[in-house]
């Protein structure tokens, strides 16, 4: 098939494209949000193919996947009326803001797009109205057991953790950071650091390719998740794959997703920290929990599954 998608979510995306259809990136000269075209920190396949707007008029299209109202309206834009006719998916990645009752989606009761949500959760807070919806969970290409846990430090990765501040439970790290370093990773690592005058049991590791983020993260001891609101981070499932025993917050569908025999999951700091604590404690129990965590990750989150769940979708709605 040939399938109209903009280049939002990288990680996400890097999954998505491994399915054997053909995928057509927008593309800008200054490859901004519009057009960002092929990834340059992911090595994504040779049928990831760029065309600009105006290729976009003549290229044959099977299905179009848009990630929010701006990409619905650009659709409309580059292929005029075709646009109606082409079976169109709204991919929600993002978990509604704001009061319940306000919790209402761009698409809800649109006859001409079929809304497709990563976690269950964010399914159950948006309100789709009448608009077919489905929900298609992550899956993550296995980066390898690669733990070791050598290095006693904490590892964590938001982007922009300053900006997003609550949401992301950039808050809550000096207190975790007290029971053992934080290593943080992501986009503005670096600006939280200098913004909290860099303290001694924080380091910023900037945002280095996947690749490389992975061999690090698999030598810390634990992985802390502190997100309060949130769609369920590909960061979590990617530390669990590598066998890494993890913390986080009881929030939208991290309960679902981390049983018990993973980490701790709790929305009580102090049962955090203790987490955090017995883990560097304890070797032996962090590699155990970090054993399960990886094999109940790559159960739940396979690549084999989420394709397998996004070819049944993509035949249904041709």
């Amino acid at each position: 098939m040939n399938i109209l998608i903009w280049h939002t979510h990288g990680s996400w995306m890097t999954s998505f494209v491994q399915g054997g259809h053909t995928y057509i990136v927008p593309v800008e000269p200054e490859r901004g949000p519009d057009g960002r075209g092929r990834a340059q920190t992911w090595d994504w396949p040779a049928d990831v193919v760029e065309r600009t707007a105006e290729e976009l008029a003549d290229t044959e299209l099977d299905v179009v996947i848009v990630q929010s109202q701006h990409q619905l309206e650009l659709a409309d834009e580059w292929l005029g009326s075709r646009r109606q006719r082409i079976p169109t998916i709204w991919l929600e990645h993002n978990a509604p803001q704001g009061a319940i009752n306000d919790m209402t989606h761009p698409a809800r009761n649109r006859r001409d797009v079929t809304v497709v949500h990563v976690t269950a959760t964010n399914a159950l807070f948006w309100d789709t109205g009448d608009a077919r919806t489905f929900v298609i969970e992550h899956g993550v290409i296995d980066p390898g057991e690669r733990w070791t846990g050598e290095v006693e430090r904490t590892a964590v990765v938001i982007n922009e953790p300053l900006r997003r501040w609550r949401v992301t439970g950039s808050d809550l790290l000096p207190a975790c950071g007290k029971i053992a370093g934080i290593d943080l990773f992501g986009f503005g690592a670096d600006e939280f650091a200098a913004a909290l005058d860099r303290p001694c049991w924080l380091a910023a590791q900037g945002e280095p390719q996947q690749d490389a983020l992975h061999e690090q993260l698999a030598t810390r001891r634990c992985y802390l998740h502190p997100f309060r609101w949130t769609s369920l981070g590909l960061s979590l499932i990617e530390a669990m794959m590598l066998g890494m025993p993890v913390v986080a917050l009881a929030t939208t569908a991290v309960p679902d997703s981390v049983p018990a025999t993973c980490g701790v999951v709790s929305n009580d700091l102090r049962v955090l920290c203790d987490g955090i604590s017995r883990f560097h404690d304890d070797p032996d129990r962090a590699q155990a929990f970090g054993n399960a965590a990886r094999r109940h990750a790559l159960d739940r989150f396979s690549l084999d599954r989420f394709l397998g769940e996004w070819d049944q979708l993509l035949e249904t709605i041709r």
